[in-house]
């Protein structure tokens, strides 16, 4: 079952950018700013990545069936991967064209000049507000890891995204309101087109981090050296049992495949070596609720075992 610890985070962006989209795209009618433009796309786009979140969240609780027996947790994950998607090319891209296209046909802010200043103030304390929630939440779950290295070792990807979406739209908004401010003192829209540029890349390059991030979870991310080493002191911790290697994968952010091949004493008999394989399970499952899926291999115990091919385990299990 996937977790819903990010959902108050999710709502908490979602409606904040909702409400400053709207806003945002009436100041724009009012002064054709083309940061203006920009941060509304970026807003909009935002509501739309919140809610793409959500529907992540909803489908990968759905029970594992014949087609997918290893549940659907990994939607999660697809869902966050379209995020980055949307955040590159509605956000990033466009407000690219945007500066692009406003720096060569720059034109000033001649009317309602004191709306986007206020739009944008405004904005950035509902963003930052929103940005405090996030914060709150996931600083339970970063323990003592840097919020960089937070982002980098999360396995749910709900608040590191709306953490990365909201530090990003209130850099985006202090970044509109130096242009639109610029643009007012000088009359010189390049300003306002310069800000609109800046926004673009700062999404491009928040977007590229978001999509490398959420890509090695895609791919059959392990559980990490922590947890596989929780995994191996439970295999363990029977005398008589000795791990020659061990492999883990998440199939979602709560959801742990454990494959691992054991040694046995030689004269183990049928039910012994059966029991030894269940209490091995009990184990993991008591010491990492999140391993779901468990399946051990027995093996005699032999001196210089040497696995091979996908056994390997790169020196990490014993080399049995």
């Amino acid at each position: 079952m996937a977790d819903k610890g990010g959902n108050t985070a999710i709502f908490a962006a979602l409606g904040a950018n909702l409400g400053i989209a709207v806003l945002k795209f009436g100041a724009y009618l009012l002064t054709k700013s083309s940061s203006m433009l920009a941060e509304s796309i970026h807003s909009l786009a935002d509501t739309g990545n919140q809610i793409l979140l959500l529907i992540g969240g909803k489908a990968s609780r759905k029970k594992a069936d014949k087609e997918h027996p290893f549940g659907h947790g990994q939607n999660r994950y697809i869902y966050a991967f379209l995020v980055s998607i949307v955040m590159f090319s509605l956000g990033g891209l466009f407000s690219l064209y945007e500066g692009w296209e406003k720096w060569h046909e720059p034109h000033a802010i001649e009317s309602w000049a004191w709306v986007p200043i206020a739009v944008l103030v405004g904005s950035i304390l509902l963003e930052g507000r929103s940005l405090l929630v996030a914060s709150k939440e996931a600083r339970t779950k970063r323990g003592r890891k840097s919020w960089f290295g937070f982002l980098r070792a999360a396995k749910s990807p709900e608040l590191p995204v709306v953490m990365l979406e909201d530090s990003a739209a209130v850099t985006g908004l202090c970044l509109a309101l130096v242009g639109v401010v610029m643009t007012v003192i000088t009359g010189d829209g390049r300003w306002d087109a310069a800000g609109s540029g800046a926004i673009g890349v700062l999404l491009v390059v928040v977007a590229i981090f978001l999509a490398i991030e959420i890509k090695s979870l895609l791919v059959c991310e392990s559980a990490g050296p922590e947890k596989e080493r929780i995994i191996k002191e439970a295999v363990t911790s029977e005398d008589g049992i000795e791990l020659i290697h061990l492999k883990t994968m998440h199939m979602g952010p709560e959801e742990i495949l454990v494959a691992a091949k054991i040694a046995v004493g030689g004269s183990v008999d049928t039910l012994g070596l059966v029991d030894a394989i269940n209490d091995a399970e009990a184990r993991i499952r008591s010491e990492l609720p999140e391993a779901r899926l468990i399946y051990i291999e027995p093996d005699v115990y032999r001196e210089n075992y040497v696995p091979q091919g996908p056994e390997r385990d790169d020196g990490e299990g014993s080399n049995r």
